[in-house]
């Protein structure tokens, strides 16, 4: 009786030592990404959890905060990002799994401002933008460090409208934090993607960056290096296949 005790608790035993390796592995990939990508993203995450995987973890902020999160050694899977820069720095220090970089998202850069405005802005060389914002400020991302921001203010330096307007930015941690400031009222004007535009009922679009006014928007992905979740690279692989594009592209996304 005694030995029977001994080998139904040593069972026990074995049974909780593998339940938590079992549970872990039952996951969902945590996926650190740029914060233009909330609405596409989630819906991608919902069509994979309906094809029966366990659902994803998201995670939205500025590229630029994520990628020093990473560096600090958050504990995620996937880290998509608004450009290729801050990709390339978690590659330069090893935090990514080269093989699995792909850049399959792309996007434009547009100016808005509030819904109820009836302003129409040509944006070209020159243009007036200083004299459209008034005594207001335009809503950007940081432009020293977000991916939007950078976008928006390598754009108006080479059309020369830079100088006439960085002391009236208002930089903002990410770019849905620099929509919400036009969508409310705060500023008359804000820089931001096209795609961003397109999901905010509080603005409206008076005018769209020249493509060749700043570098392509792209939207690399990418396995970290630290990953040991499973189901990280099939979601990797669904949200670069073709019926992951066709996803994105629903919300006004171009791919690759």
């Amino acid at each position: 009786m005694t030995r029977l005790i001994a080998r139904i608790f040593a069972a026990f035993a074995l049974l909780a030592a593998t339940a938590v390796p079992a549970a872990a592995q039952n996951r969902g990939p945590l996926v650190l990404a740029a914060a233009s990508l909330q609405e596409s993203l989630t819906a991608a995450a919902d069509r994979w959890t309906a094809k029966g995987h366990p659902r994803p973890v998201l995670s939205f902020a500025a590229s630029s905060a994520l990628a020093r999160q990473v560096e600090a050694g958050a504990p995620a899977d996937l880290f998509v990002s608004a450009d290729e820069e801050w990709m390339d720095y978690l590659a330069q220090r090893r935090l990514i799994q080269p093989r699995s970089r792909v850049s399959f998202l792309t996007n434009s850069l547009v100016l808005v401002a509030p819904a109820t405005s009836r302003l129409r802005v040509t944006i070209g060389s020159r243009f007036p933008l200083a004299r459209e914002l008034g005594p207001g400020r335009l809503a950007m991302a940081d432009p020293n460090a977000v991916p939007a921001g950078k976008y928006g203010k390598e754009a108006l330096t080479r059309l020369g409208v830079w100088p006439s307007v960085q002391g009236k930015v208002a930089a903002a941690e990410n770019v849905r934090a620099a929509l919400a400031l036009v969508a409310r009222g705060e500023t008359p004007l804000g820089v931001v993607y096209a795609t961003d535009a397109r999901a905010a009922p509080g603005v409206r679009v008076v005018g769209t960056f020249p493509a060749a006014s700043h570098t392509p928007i792209t939207y690399p992905v990418a396995t970290l290096a630290a990953s040991r979740n499973p189901e990280a690279e099939g979601f990797r692989r669904f949200l670069i296949s073709a019926e992951g594009k066709v996803l994105f592209r629903r919300f006004g996304f171009g791919t690759r």
